[in-house]
């Protein structure tokens, strides 16, 4: 994929796999669908418990991949990985907000935020940001023309 393509490709509402290094050497790395939001200027966002597994990982390692990929033929994915360039908790409005409806929708999203601020997740939830420096892509779709 050319740099427009995948920049197009990642800011599709798609959900991500995020993985990242385990500093627990029992453990393989961790792996989860996530949510996240991306943009050339500020690259891929993702807002998670900072206490569960992906966030103790992602602090002690400072860099997380992300992988996005079409479920239907033709397939087509983008893997995303570097440096996490902010840490910081989320704001409501700003942040987690714009993400809850693009993947719930405006009703949906709007009470899933009004339910995560009554739970307490602005307590213990934080925004990383990911500076992307290595990229991988494939897009089979001239194999299904």
């Amino acid at each position: 994929m050319t740099r427009a393509e995948r920049e197009a490709f990642l800011i599709d509402v798609r959900v991500g796999v995020l993985a990242v290094t385990s500093d627990d050497p029992d453990r393989a790395p961790v792996s989860a669908p996530v949510w996240y939001d991306y943009s050339p200027e500020n690259g891929v966002t993702v807002i998670m418990n900072a206490k569960s597994r992906k966030g103790v990982a992602i602090e002690a390692a400072r860099r997380f991949v992300l992988v996005v990929q079409s479920e239907a033929t033709p397939y087509r994915y983008v893997t995303v990985e570097g440096p996490v360039a902010e840490i910081r908790p989320p704001d409501v409005t700003k942040d987690l907000l714009p993400m809850a409806i693009r993947y719930l929708g405006e009703d949906f999203g709007t009470t899933y935020t009004k339910e995560w601020e009554e739970a307490g997740g602005p307590e213990s939830d934080l925004l990383y940001v990911m500076k992307p420096q290595q990229w991988n892509t494939a897009d089979f779709t001239s194999d299904f023309a």
